[in-house]
């Protein structure tokens, strides 16, 4: 982003997590506070990234092997006479894909659990920063009333 930039930069999508990566603004005057926002928040984007893009490499390599096993079952290679990549139909990718979501349960539990406790740390962090920010407003609108 350009050094005039006062706002949070998205970027394209990740191309193994799918996610979209998010550059923070630190303000030069950042408060201790909003710092540990600003960190809790960047953590939080960099295990979302960890774990998709750990989870989405696993998955591609289950699903290969999977269409493989099943492609060499009926005696069939994995490219048609035509040089195309053959493919399975619905009904047996839907065993896969059920199989490697309740392989992956725990996995994805785990992660939720985390996710949650994350977004309640940045959730707080957030009302107490817009409760600092708010009460200082609040003192500089006093002392201008007063003067």
């Amino acid at each position: 982003p350009p050094a005039h930039s006062r706002c949070d930069w998205i970027g394209p999508p990740d191309r193994h997590s799918h996610l979209r990566p998010v550059i923070f603004y630190a303000p030069a005057e950042e408060s201790a506070l909003e710092r540990r926002l600003r960190e809790a928040r960047q953590e939080a984007q960099a295990s979302n990234q960890r774990f998709w893009a750990r989870h989405n490499r696993a998955f591609r390599q289950e699903k290969e092997e999977f269409i493989y096993s099943r492609l060499k079952a009926k005696g069939l290679e994995m490219r048609d006479e035509s040089g195309q990549k053959a493919t399975l139909n619905a009904e047996e990718m839907a065993d896969f894909y059920k199989d490697f979501l309740s392989k992956n349960l725990e996995k994805h539990l785990q992660y939720n659990r985390d996710w949650y406790k994350r977004n309640f740390r940045i959730t707080f962090l957030m009302g107490q920063v817009a409760l600092v920010r708010a009460l200082r407003w609040l003192r500089r609108r006093k002392k201008n009333v007063e003067q």
